[in-house]
């Protein structure tokens, strides 16, 4: 099958498998797709993707392809991520691109250890908090150049390849080079976002000429959309390496731009950026092991919740249950209460994460849950008492070496602002820090800001099990958690474990622009009973049925008895899992 044909059976795969129920605005239930699959979970969208020698699983199936074909032609799984990165970076632009950050873990078969990697970008050298009061600011600015971080992705790609890849530059970036010149049809659920943001992309005239067609809207479903400055960006990495965006002319035109529009990001931010290989960090699920990466991340939140739900019945329990669901709630909120405290740049702070996600820590956390009422104030716990829009992708090759990558802009085209004629917007990451005198995570020059982008792995008896994400900001450590449960707890397969109905709670806003972990509001998807969320209900939550803001997941599992990939990638985006 030509490669033409078989990205438009992808994306016609992607847009038909739709959840079997949706909502008019006034909340009936209407089924939206009248079938029921004769083997398995009748709801299920599509089978699990099944292959023997790699597999690539990304939100967009040309990405996904352009992973496959590096794998086939020799390439590992780090020179396969880091294709599907840049291609993904292209057809998903509001969600990702090289003006963001990256994570990722990597399970290293030969020398049979995790490694993770903290790709992302400090805030600029020149800029404090006091600047931002100076201007008159009491947060900061969500949109525009006061929310920049130097973007970590390029270097988080070299650190990746320097380590353990195999391929070169351009064979890694020429099919992504080549698409931007020629055009892609724009995807169903991604048109939907990007029109979105049409509004803000015409406040920048870069962000308008690079994104939007004629200056004016936004790509539609199917149509095909060129992004050559990205192509031209993409060829002088291709031929100079990640030097030629941290100390060429990309940096240079951002910096640049960044002087003539209010910005405060110099040479020396880029010049200095460095990543850093860190210790990934675990907790027992039920005899596996489960993986994240330590902050300023939120990942180690998934742990917290999983280590409070462990000592529970939940295989005694159904997924369309108000006992387990408050169960999760409450237990996120105990977890998002400490994320909000103690969650930030390490290097600037000694925080308690090994205490935050010990078993003993967790036993102190149970005890503050009622299983019969809803938590209205729910302050963080003392961990010291003890002695923590993007796109996620993972790849696992021949030689069972996995990786587990995310990469973000954070909000949808980050900041908004596409610097000059680089053909990407970069992130708003800054965004996250807060103007709180005193807190861990307060806006300081050089620093990190809290992150919301998570990979996470599972590894049963020494030996990698499932490679997995949900992205989504503050539904990620939420997501992974229900992943995990469904596939231990409810004994789902990898696709219907994506596919099963999620739950959201949000907090509250406070002052200082984090989530107040008090009653907030449950938001649930169509495949929750009605009974289940009277139930909620008359345990003191607030529910409401929601749609679109539940994550997008993509899983392999390495079945080693059997020598088979088990892949899939969930309805709710655009994406594939594709393996050979």
């Amino acid at each position: 099958m030509s490669r033409h044909k078989l990205l438009a059976l992808s994306l016609w795969m992607a847009s038909s498998c739709l959840m079997s129920e949706s909502f008019h605005d006034d909340g009936r239930l209407l089924r939206a797709a009248g079938y029921d699959r004769p083997v398995g979970d009748p709801k299920q969208s599509r089978s699990v993707v099944l292959a023997t020698h790699g597999m690539v699983a990304t939100s967009h199936p040309l990405a996904a392809e352009t992973g496959l074909d590096v794998l086939k032609a020799g390439g590992n799984a780090v020179d396969a991520a880091i294709a599907a990165s840049a291609m993904i970076g292209l057809v998903e632009p509001m969600s990702c691109g090289i003006g963001g950050d990256l994570f990722a873990i990597y399970w290293d078969n030969k020398t049979r250890k995790l490694y993770g990697l903290n790709a992302s970008g400090r805030s600029p050298g020149n800029l404090s908090r006091e600047d931002f009061l100076r201007l008159g600011y009491d947060r900061i600015p969500t949109f525009g150049p006061l929310s920049w971080s130097v973007p970590g992705c390029v270097d988080g790609w070299q650190e990746l390849r320097d380590r353990f890849g195999s391929r070169p530059w351009d064979e890694l970036l020429a099919p992504s080079i080549a698409t931007a010149e020629e055009g892609f049809p724009v995807a169903e659920i991604i048109a939907g976002a990007w029109g979105g943001a049409t509004s803000k992309l015409k406040e920048w005239p870069h962000s308008a000429s690079t994104y939007l067609v004629d200056g004016k809207r936004s790509p539609k479903f199917g149509e095909v959309f060129k992004n050559p400055r990205l192509a031209a960006s993409y060829r002088k990495i291709a031929n100079d390496g990640p030097e030629a965006f941290y100390q060429g002319d990309i940096a240079k035109e951002i910096v640049a731009f960044s002087a003539a529009n209010g910005g405060f990001l110099a040479m020396s931010d880029f010049i200095e950026h460095q990543s850093e290989w860190v210790e990934p960090v675990s907790t027992n699920y039920r005899g596996f092991d489960v993986w994240e990466l330590p902050p300023n991340g939120q990942g180690i939140a998934a742990l917290q919740i999983l280590n409070t739900l462990e000592p529970f019945d939940i295989r005694s329990m159904t997924l369309d249950s108000p006992d387990y669901l408050h169960l999760f709630v409450e237990a996120k909120k105990l977890a998002f209460a400490d994320r909000a405290k103690f969650y930030a740049d390490p290097a600037f702070n000694e925080l308690p994460t090994a205490e935050l996600i010990s078993k003993q820590y967790a036993a102190r956390q149970v005890n503050r849950i009622d299983l019969t009422r809803a938590a209205t104030d729910v302050p963080a716990g003392d961990p010291k008492l003890v002695h923590g829009d993007t796109i996620y992708l993972t790849v696992v090759d021949k030689d069972r070496n996995c990786c587990s990558f995310i990469q973000s802009n954070y909000h949808g085209f980050g900041s908004q602002v596409v610097p000059g004629d680089v053909g990407f917007a970069l992130q708003n990451r800054g965004a996250l820090f807060t103007l709180e005198e005193g807190h861990l995570n307060e806006y300081e020059p050089r620093k990190r800001p809290f992150h919301t982008i998570i990979p996470a792995m599972i590894t049963k008896d020494g030996e990698p099990y499932f490679c997995f994400g949900v992205m989504g900001g503050d539904m990620q450590p939420q997501g992974h958690a229900q992943i995990v449960v469904n596939l231990i707890d409810f004994g789902m397969n990898v696709q219907a474990a994506g596919d099963a109905p999620r739950i959201r709670h949000l907090g509250s806003a406070e002052p200082t622009g984090v989530a107040a972990q008090g009653a907030g509001t449950v938001q649930v998807e169509s495949g929750f009973s009605e009974e289940t969320l009277a139930g909620l209900r008359e345990k003191g939550h607030l529910v409401m049925r929601a749609k679109g803001a539940f994550g997008g997941y993509q899983g392999i599992l390495i079945d080693h008895e059997h020598g088979v990939l088990h892949g899939a990638s969930e309805a709710r985006k655009d994406g594939a899992a594709v393996g050979y």
